[in-house]
């Protein structure tokens, strides 16, 4: 409302008036235009980009090995990327460990999860397995950068390690806990059907050297695909059976994960690896994909795993919902 102003004759008032009137719009006007160029300006108002870290982001390839836990991994890499506003080429389900990890090499994918365990043998070369979750990493860490250029980002608190697994009820009667009580049992003469994959079969980590660690043998062997073991035994078509241990199938088909009492395998905690250009030039990816390891545990590994085996869910709907639920992205 204007204030009441004296001024001299009636003429005067008016052009005096008309004046404070224009000036007045005027200075509405340029009000309205401040305030709209910095509502544009604050970040996640108009019609621009509100995504975080746009400015920065790029493109970027992501891809996995071809079995479910594999799948579901390298679908969150993906959706906290997106959520940062990266461009994704999504590559997942490439294959078994040889095909990921030359794709890496060979620049076709940017990224994937591998584990601890099989960079420690199948790449660098050793012999002995590490069975520590942390020293593993460390050597892993420190000697694929040094020797191959592969940067190894922060690892999952999960081990998914090989497992020899039996039904729970026939463990429970047969007095089956470890895989030592597996060994005295074998070699007492008691015949029990083993269900492998091939990779484990021929692996030195695998079937040759847990036999040879706890000194037994398998005498009747089936050999079959990875994901296949864990029906054959649940429906017994065989009595003892190779697994990984963050399996869903192993808790929805109740079975049990016989203990590696002396501590023969190797340890797969599982983590992000990129060659160091990459990484060197965006090494924003570094924070981004370090926030899904803190939060990865067996039991959490599990239940991911088995809404994909047992109820059929989509690795890609699974991820989006674990990460909404823990709050790492908004939808």
């Amino acid at each position: 409302m204007l204030e009441t102003k004296q001024y001299g004759d009636n003429e005067t008032k008016k052009r005096i008036l008309g004046k404070e009137i224009v000036m007045m719009k005027t200075a509405a006007w340029i009000l309205m235009v401040v305030l709209v160029i910095g509502l544009v300006a604050i970040p996640g108002c108009g019609d621009g980009d509100s995504t975080t870290g746009s400015a920065e982001a790029g493109s970027i390839t992501v891809g996995s090995k071809e079995f479910t836990e594999q799948l579901i991994l390298g679908q969150m890499m993906i959706l906290l990327l997106e959520e940062e506003g990266w461009d994704v080429d999504d590559k997942t389900g490439l294959g078994g460990t040889v095909i990921a990890r030359t794709a890496l090499e060979s620049g076709d994918i940017d990224v994937y999860m591998e584990y601890t365990g099989t960079g420690l043998i199948t790449y660098l070369g050793h012999e002995d397995a590490i069975t520590d979750s942390q020293l593993c990493y460390d050597v892993v860490k420190q000697e694929d950068l040094q020797q191959n250029g592969i940067v190894w980002l922060d690892r999952s608190l999960f081990d998914n390690t090989y497992t020899l697994m039996m039904r729970s009820a026939h463990a429970e009667v047969l007095g089956i806990d470890n895989i030592s009580d597996l060994a005295s049992h074998i070699n007492a003469a008691n015949r029990l059907k083993f269900a492998s994959g091939a990779e484990f079969q021929g692996r030195d980590d695998g079937l040759p050297g847990v036999e040879m660690a706890y000194g037994f043998e398998f005498d009747d062997v089936t050999q079959m695909l990875d994901g296949l073991t864990y029906k054959a035994l649940k429906d017994g078509d065989v009595d003892v059976a190779v697994g990984f241990a963050t399996t869903g199938l192993i808790a929805a088909y109740d079975l049990v994960n016989l203990e590696d009492d002396k501590h023969f395998f190797p340890v797969y905690n599982v983590a992000p690896t990129l060659k160091k250009p990459f990484l060197d030039e965006y090494p924003e990816v570094e924070n981004i994909l370090n926030l899904v390891a803190p939060l990865l545990d067996t039991e959490t590994m599990q239940a991911l795993n088995n809404r994909v085996d047992s109820d059929k869910e989509e690795p890609s709907d699974v991820a989006r919902d674990w990460l909404i639920e823990v709050g790492l992205i908004i939808n």
